[in-house]
This record gives C-alpha cells, structure tokens and sequence, in this order.
C-alpha cells in the first residue's frame, strides 16, 4: 500500500525504514528523483507510477 500523505510516507519512512529524514538525506534523493533519466527514477516509475514520484519530490522538499 502506497501512503497517500505527508504524515503516512513519513511515518513509513522513519519507524518502519529506519531512515532519518534530514536535509542531507532529502536533497540526495531529489538529485536522482527529479532525474527523469536516472536508471532509479525510471524503476521507480515502472514500480509505483509517476504520480507516487511527484508526492515523494512533493514530500522531499517539505524537509528541505
């Protein structure tokens, strides 16, 4: 189940991943995220659609 807001994706991302949200952490991810050519953009979009990408780049910038 894709999480459909800020507060579920973040929850996900911190309790059940284990994965300190940081500046450093989110900016990281948007350099491959907003990639369209990146190989782990392109997979990412295969796996969970492009609108799932623009709520995680969305959600992403809230940390910064």
């Amino acid at each position: 189940m894709l999480p459909k807001s800020y507060e579920e994706w973040k929850n996900c991302i911190e309790h059940d991943c284990k994965i300190m949200l940081t500046k450093d952490f989110a900016k990281q991810r948007l350099s491959v995220y907003e990639n369209s050519s990146h190989p782990h953009t392109r997979n990412f979009i295969r796996l969970y659609g492009r609108q799932h990408l623009q709520n995680i780049i969305k959600w992403m910038k809230r940390i910064c």
